[in-house]
């Protein structure tokens, strides 16, 4: 039997998986993570506000907890094979969502659930929220919320690019960070790659606040919208999210970075080293625009046949589509109010998504053009049974382990989702939000369908036991489904 390309004897216990290195890498990531937290400590700190002691704290815990596992596990020679690879993507999620919690625990009236609940939205980069109030948050709470979703961010590009290719995730393979002839690569090594893409991420969030400011945005506001607007999260600082800015320029501008943000972020390194065109001829990035484009289109009609002036219709469904597609959440306006068709039209774009290598989820562009390469060899094999039918993406032949991987993906995206679904309306939740709750945590989308957590809505209201089916469902989805569950089949810990 194979496991990850590699052969495993029948009949025997496999090698255990080794969690020396999971726990190293697991205890840097969380020093790190508690370096983050000093951050918002100094915003709170300046701002004379007394939550920067939950920062410290929950920042001195972390890094103790970090520091410990690190030298225990610590060794000169590690070996992270295919298993410990899954491991580690699995609990480096779990446990920084856990550790990020603790200032949302240690302040005042948020429970651990909520706080937990809140973390795994945020580095997931879903954007769903139980918090309200938040023109009212003290500043480090809400900076932290937007350092979630940035992390989150470019910690997702990294593994999509780097991780999931080498894990045959769900079809991911088909984008490893070199050329099809395997002699030219992107960058000379993985450390360069991962350092150019945190460049690229940097400035275009650099760029993106820059643009706000000079929009109207406060300061403090633009860095926190730019972080989650590139990270494509939707956290904001306030209840009315993008709403609450009535200039149509701050509109604008978080749909171009919402786009960049859905957009491989490989594709601008490659533009940036000389390949100027490296967006405009990949098929996934003008798949992408095709289909924003028209369910703008669409919705801006219906708009205008309700007698919507036109040019607050074009703006109105450009952003709310683009937020959906790219999985970024914000709302400009409650678009549950639009009318059965665009709610049908806004149910339906939760599940799509952006594209592969950037910070969006959702099942993503790729695999619903190689869902629709395969349907379109099979109309012509029922045609013509003798045709040879070639599979191409981008120009390069799609090999024969894409396809199963595809459809695996989507078969298990579908099951995940009603599964989830049915047990949120166990709790006694509605059809509509237990469907749409369901989408948009799959999806890392944020806002969901209804009058509980629609874009008008949060998630506050509803009980315990939905947030954690909820933050289950945000963790499978932002890692590829198949991330989480292929550890958890005995075939993962026996031959």
């Amino acid at each position: 039997m194979e496991f990850g390309g590699r052969p495993f004897a029948a009949g025997r216990i496999a090698d255990m998986p080794s969690f020396r290195p999971i726990l190293f890498v697991v205890g840097i990531l969380l020093v790190v993570l508690a370096g983050t937290m000093l951050v918002p400590a100094v915003v709170d700190w300046a701002a004379h506000n007394e939550d920067w002691r939950s920062f410290v704290i929950a920042a001195g815990f972390a890094a103790g907890v970090g520091t410990s596992g690190a030298i225990a596990a610590w060794t000169p020679h590690f070996q992270i094979r295919v298993r410990e690879t899954f491991l580690i993507t699995t609990a480096s999620w779990v446990v920084l969502a856990l550790f990020g919690a603790l200032p949302f625990v240690l302040r005042e009236h948020i429970g651990f659930t909520d706080a937990v609940f809140e973390s795994m939205s945020g580095l997931t980069t879903t954007g769903s929220t139980v918090f309200t109030g938040l023109d009212n948050m003290p500043p480090g709470l809400l900076l932290w919320r937007s350092m979630l979703q940035w992390i989150g961010g470019v910690g997702i590009v990294v593994m999509a690019i780097m991780i999931l290719p080498l894990l045959s995730v769900g079809g991911m393979q088909l984008f490893r960070a070199e050329s099809s002839d395997r002699s030219e690569k992107i960058v000379a090594h993985p450390f360069y790659l991962a350092a150019s893409i945190g460049a690229v991420y940097l400035v275009l969030t650099a760029a993106c606040a820059l643009a706000y400011a000079l929009a109207g945005m406060t300061f403090f506001d633009a860095v926190n919208h730019a972080m989650t607007t590139l990270s494509t999260g939707g956290y904001s600082t306030h209840d009315a999210s993008l709403s609450f800015f009535d200039q149509p320029s701050i509109h604008w501008i978080a749909i171009v970075f919402m786009a960049a943000g859905s957009l491989p972020f490989v594709l601008y390194i490659k533009s940036v080293k000389g390949d100027w065109l490296a967006l405009f001829r990949d098929q996934q990035v003008r798949g992408f625009f095709s289909m924003v484009s028209v369910a703008a289109i669409c919705l801006t009609i219906w708009l205008y046949l309700k007698h919507w002036p036109l040019l607050s219709a074009v703006r109105q469904a450009v952003f709310n589509v683009t937020s959906i597609v790219t999985t970024t959440g914000y709302a400009s306006d409650d678009y549950s109010t639009w009318g059965t068709l665009p709610v049908s039209v806004f149910l339906m774009l939760t599940f799509l998504g952006g594209c592969t290598g950037s910070t969006a989820g959702a099942i993503k562009v790729f695999r619903l053009q190689i869902m629709l390469l395969m349907t379109r060899e099979q109309l012509w094999r029922l045609l013509l049974p003798r045709i040879i039918y070639p599979r191409r993406y981008n120009g390069e032949r799609v090999s024969d382990d894409i396809i199963p991987s595809v459809v695996a993906f989507l078969a298990a995206y579908i099951v995940v989702t009603a599964v989830i679904a049915v047990g949120l309306s166990a709790f006694g939740l509605d059809l509509i939000t237990a469907i749409s709750g369901a989408a948009t945590a799959i999806g890392n989308v944020g806002p969901g369908l209804g009058r509980i957590i629609g874009p008008a809505g949060n998630f506050a209201s509803l009980p315990d036991g939905a947030k954690w089916l909820l933050i289950l469902g945000m963790m499978l989805g932002r890692l590829e489904l198949f991330t989480v569950l292929v550890i958890l089949t005995p075939a993962f810990w026996r031959a």
